[in-house]
C-alpha cells in the first residue's frame, strides 16, 4: 500500500474544481457597480436577476455531480 488511496478519484477533482469556477462565474456575473449613493435601475437588470443566479445554481449542480460520480 504504497500509494495513497483518497476518498474521490482524480475526475471527480477536476469535476469539483470545474463546479467552483462555475460559481464564481455566476457570482462575478452578479457584482454591480461602485458604492453610489443614488439609485441605480441597473440593478434589475436580466444578467443579475437571472442569468448570475442560473449559472451559479448549475456550478453547484455540478460539484454535487463531481462528488457522487463513481469513480472507475
Amino acid at each position: 500500500m504504497d500509494k495513497k488511496e483518497l476518498a474521490l478519484g482524480k475526475t471527480n477533482l477536476i469535476l469539483i474544481a470545474i463546479g467552483f469556477l462555475i460559481i464564481l462565474i455566476g457570482f462575478f456575473l452578479m457584482t454591480g457597480g461602485g458604492t453610489e449613493q443614488e439609485f441605480n435601475p441597473d440593478i434589475f437588470s436580466k444578467q443579475r436577476i437571472v442569468i448570475a443566479p442560473t449559472v451559479s445554481l448549475f456550478g453547484f449542480i455540478f460539484i454535487i455531480y463531481g462528488i457522487v460520480r463513481k469513480s472507475k
